[in-house]
C-alpha cells in the first residue's frame, strides 16, 4: 500500500472515531507482545488472578493478535469517556462505569458503525471488534499506541483525560501508520497504592486481583466474600473507584456526553434510598440493561450484606 494511501486511511480512522464519540484513537502494529507475555505468565503463576480461571485460557492469543485474527496487521485502540457529572446519592456505592447501560453493548455498536464507515471508504477488509470480552491485552495495546501509560494502579492513564474511560479495539488486516508509546508520568506519587483499603496494590504497578474490591464484588462467584475483607469494603457493592478517585491525573476528567451512560430515574431513586427497596424483581428490572446484572441477585445481596458488616 502506498504511503499516501496509508496516511489517508489512518487519518480517516481517527476522524471517524472522534465523530463516533471516542475521546482518543491510537494505532499499533499487530505483533507479539513478549514483555507482556512474561508479565502475564508471572502474574498467573503467582495466582494473582484469583478465581478468574478464564485468564489462563488462550494465552497465545492474548499476547499475539495474529493468533486471534490470522492476517492481522494493525490494532486500533480507542478510549470512550464515562466520567459522570455527579456520583449517585447513596451510602452504598457502585463504580461510575456502571451508572448507565451496559458498556459492552453501547461500545460494540459504535465499533460496528466505525468499521462499516471504514469499509465504505476503503473497500472490504477483515476486522474484529473487542470490548473487554475476549483475550485481548487492552491496556497493553492502548499503551503501545500512545494513548497513555499503565499507572501504579495498573489502569491506563491518559495525560489529558485521566482514566475514567472504556477501552476498545479493532484488529484488522489494514497496514496503517503507527503511533508510539508515551512516557510514564506517575513520578513519585503513590496515592493509589496508599488508598487501597484491601492492599490489592501489593506494590506500584502490581495488583493482586484476588484482593481487589472490584474482583470481590463482581468476579468472585462464591456465596461469601472472605472474612478478611469484611470491614474493608468501604461501602462498595459493585466495583470500586478508589484508586482512580485519588489519582491526581483524574483532575482532568470531564463529564461524558453519552446519553446511554446516564443513570435512569429508577436507578437514581433506588440509589437515593440506599438500595433498600431492591427486591429480586426490582433488581432484574432496574439492571436489565446494566453491567450490574453480571453479579446477579445473589451476588448483589452478598455484596450489600458484606458492605454493611
Amino acid at each position: 500500500m502506498q504511503d499516501n494511501v496509508k496516511s489517508h486511511i489512518t487519518q480517516f480512522i481517527k476522524t471517524a472515531a472522534a465523530n463516533a464519540g471516542f475521546s482518543f484513537c491510537g494505532i499499533a502494529k499487530a505483533e507479539q507482545l513478549p514483555d507482556e507475555a512474561r508479565k502475564l505468565e508471572r502474574w498467573l503463576n503467582q495466582g494473582k488472578h484469583g478465581k478468574m480461571g478464564y485468564m489462563e485460557n488462550y494465552f497465545d492469543k492474548r499476547i499475539d493478535p495474529t493468533q486471534l485474527m490470522p492476517g492481522a496487521k494493525s490494532v486500533i485502540s480507542l478510549l470512550y469517556n464515562y466520567f459522570p457529572e455527579q456520583t449517585l446519592s447513596s451510602s452504598l456505592k457502585i463504580a461510575k462505569y456502571a451508572y448507565g447501560e451496559d458498556y459492552h453493548d453501547v461500545i460494540k455498536e459504535k465499533l460496528r458503525l466505525l468499521v462499516t464507515a471504514l469499509q465504505q471508504e476503503v473497500g472490504d477488509f477483515e476486522a474484529r471488534i473487542f470490548v473487554d470480552s475476549a483475550p485481548v491485552l487492552e491496556k497493553a495495546w492502548a499503551q503501545k499506541s500512545g494513548l497513555g501509560w499503565q499507572g501504579k494502579n495498573t489502569n491506563l492513564i491518559n495525560p489529558k483525560l485521566g482514566s475514567f474511560y472504556f477501552l476498545a479495539e479493532i484488529i484488522c488486516d489494514l497496514p496503517l501508520h503507527y503511533d508510539h508509546p508515551i512516557k510514564d508520568y506517575c513520578g513519585t506519587c503513590t496515592a493509589c497504592v496508599d488508598a487501597c483499603p484491601t492492599d490489592a496494590l501489593v506494590e506500584p504497578y502490581q495488583i493482586d486481583a484476588s484482593k481487589c474490591i472490584s474482583y470481590l464484588t463482581i468476579e468472585l462467584k462464591d456465596a461469601l466474600i472472605p472474612e478478611q475483607f469484611h470491614g474493608k469494603m468501604e461501602n462498595w457493592i459493585f466495583g470500586c473507584d478508589i484508586c482512580q478517585d485519588v489519582c491526581p491525573w483524574n483532575r482532568f476528567a470531564k463529564q461524558h456526553q453519552e446519553p446511554k451512560f446516564l443513570p435512569t430515574n429508577d436507578l437514581k431513586n433506588v440509589a437515593a434510598n440506599d438500595w433498600k427497596e431492591v427486591t429480586a424483581e426490582i433488581f432484574n428490572q432496574v439492571f436489565k440493561h446494566s453491567a450490574i446484572k453480571r453479579t446477579k441477585w445473589s451476588g448483589w445481596e452478598r455484596n450489600i450484606t458484606t458492605a454493611k458488616n
